[in-house]
């Protein structure tokens, strides 16, 4: 019996603030792996004593695409439809510089997930609210 024909691994660099991470896995892999660097990193970053006074401190952020897009419909921004670069232009009003393809990758999940929808037509969608969140 022949083995189905393996896809070849995606190869990825993440830079954030002065560390700079490269993964190589299958495609079903790529974002359990980018949650788990990410979430090891702010924890991390959560761990080092910082010497800013606390009205001047930032903290360094280190979250996914997704999760952004998530907070978005947690604030109920999706209320009123929207399209991708609406969404991609609204990430980078809070600071947050994604290439538009990871968007609209993000927010296919999540319209596979049940969470937002999807209009239109290709090049034209409109993503909204699927359910309201809770």
């Amino acid at each position: 019996m022949e083995k189905p024909e393996q896809k070849p691994p995606i190869k990825v660099k993440i830079k954030v603030g002065n560390i700079e991470f490269e993964i190589e896995c299958q495609e079903e892999q790529l974002q359990a792996a980018i949650d788990k660097i990410l979430a090891s990193l702010t924890n991390k970053i959560r761990e080092i004593p910082t010497t800013i006074t606390p009205s001047a401190s930032v903290a360094p952020r280190a979250e996914t695409c997704k999760g952004i897009i998530q907070k978005l419909w947690m604030e109920g921004w999706f209320a009123t439809p929207r399209n991708l670069g609406e969404v991609h232009m609204e990430m980078a009003k809070r600071g947050y510089h994604y290439d538009r393809t990871a968007v609209a990758h993000a927010l296919i999940d999540l319209v596979k997930e049940g969470i937002l929808s999807r209009d239109g037509k290709p090049r034209r969608y409109q993503y909204a609210q699927k359910r309201p969140p809770p």
